[in-house]
């Protein structure tokens, strides 16, 4: 699928352009637990992820909320083993933390995917559903000149898939719906939001042996390197 007149591509942040270091692996969430008193099993993380991952899905008005991401960190550390009243207090500095950009790292492909984009004469953008402060995140990877607008939706007050902050992006670099493209990790955050208002949308499966069911007209890639013969 070769897509056209494309002016925009925004880019989800989390698991799409960074992922997690040792501080939100089992190792970390157990050191976090410790110092509240809760013992925990850091070779439970894995499945406790998967199980608390419903709650980033369940139906809701998609306003911003962190106590959804203290919820959803909570389970977790549930479903490692951990109990007692002092729970949402060590949940709540997971969260706190997250937006911290020095417990995280840049994929490889990133850097040359958005200089390609960006000496192509596209704008790039950012949406992100976290609370972490997307100019320090420029700063801290060293996108300087490679972001066009950036918005998160702590900012800005909903959620993706609402249609308000893509609109919102939409806006901030002048652009269509239509000439836009989103590039993302979530179908039903990221493509399915992103289609709704009229934008295109790419999903990146990064981990081997992925498959998300997604429709025909989606295309999926497992590198951001793949992204030059789709724009």
């Amino acid at each position: 699928m070769t897509l056209t007149r494309t002016r925009a591509v925004f880019f989800d942040v989390d698991f799409t352009l960074i992922y997690p270091g040792p501080t939100f692996q089992g190792e970390g969430y157990a050191r976090f637990c410790a110092g509240y008193g809760i013992p925990v099993d850091p070779l439970r993380f894995s499945e406790a992820v998967v199980a608390a991952s419903s709650i980033l899905n369940e139906e809701q008005d998609h306003i911003y909320d962190p106590d959804i991401f203290v919820r959803y960190t909570r389970r977790i550390i549930e479903g490692m083993g951990g109990r007692g009243e002092r729970l949402d207090a060590c949940a709540r500095e997971i969260y706190t933390e997250w937006a911290a950009c020095q417990h995280f790292f840049l994929y490889d492909d990133v850097t040359p995917a958005l200089s390609t984009l960006a000496a192509r004469g596209v704008k790039v953008g950012l949406i992100s559903n976290s609370h972490r402060c997307l100019v320090s995140f420029q700063q801290h990877f060293e996108l300087h000149g490679l972001i066009a607008a950036a918005i998160s939706s702590s900012d800005h007050g909903y959620m993706k898939p609402h249609p308000s902050i893509f609109e919102a992006a939409l806006k901030l670099v002048g652009v269509s719906a239509g000439e836009a493209v989103m590039v993302g990790d979530s179908f039903p955050h990221d493509i399915e939001g992103a289609r709704r208002v009229g934008m295109r949308g790419i999903l990146v499966q990064r981990a081997p042996g992925a498959v998300a069911p997604t429709p025909p007209d989606v295309p999926v890639i497992g590198n951001l390197s793949e992204l030059g013969t789709l724009i």
